[in-house]
């Protein structure tokens, strides 16, 4: 991280750090694989027991945000319930700094606390695309699509 004093942390989206939250920009040529944290703040309000928003800072200054989502029913049909990763977006300037990973550990961490034991993401294909980054992590594809994205799955047990 860029302080050894330091330690990220999230916080929940208040009046207080609403501005900050939608500060958050990925650099421009990332903007077509992530939707910008308004639209995220939007979902999240319309899915209140699903989605669960964070502003992720550090040493004071908002680095990045993050939603996750929990128990979604993936095929609507009640089924397949599903928690993992529904957004990212880390701060241009800050990329590169652990920040990503912190998040995700985050997540991962959250959803083994609700007692779960696999984390889902889903990511565009592509050279452009945060591929490696997910699959740097663990994540595996599990050989379905969502609105053309690929679908990884982050074991926990």
């Amino acid at each position: 991280m860029t302080s050894t004093t330091s330690s990220p942390r999230l916080e929940k989206i208040t009046p207080g750090n609403f501005e900050a939250a939608t500060g958050i920009r990925v650099r421009p040529d990332q903007e077509h694989a992530v939707s910008p944290v308004m639209r995220s703040l939007a979902e999240a309000y319309v899915h209140p027991g699903v989605a669960w928003p964070r502003l992720i800072v550090d040493d004071g200054r908002p680095v990045g945000f993050l939603m996750a989502f929990f128990d979604i029913d993936w095929y609507e049909n009640g089924t397949v319930l599903r928690s993992g990763l529904w957004r990212l977006n880390i701060s241009a300037e800050e990329q590169g700094r652990g920040y990503g990973r912190f998040a995700v550990e985050s997540v991962a961490a959250e959803i083994r606390r609700r007692g779960g034991d696999q984390c889902y993401v889903t990511w565009h294909p592509g050279a452009d695309g945060p591929e490696d980054f997910y699959l740097g992590l663990g994540f595996r594809p599990n050989g379905e699509k969502s609105e053309g994205e690929t679908v990884g799955v982050l074991e926990l047990g």
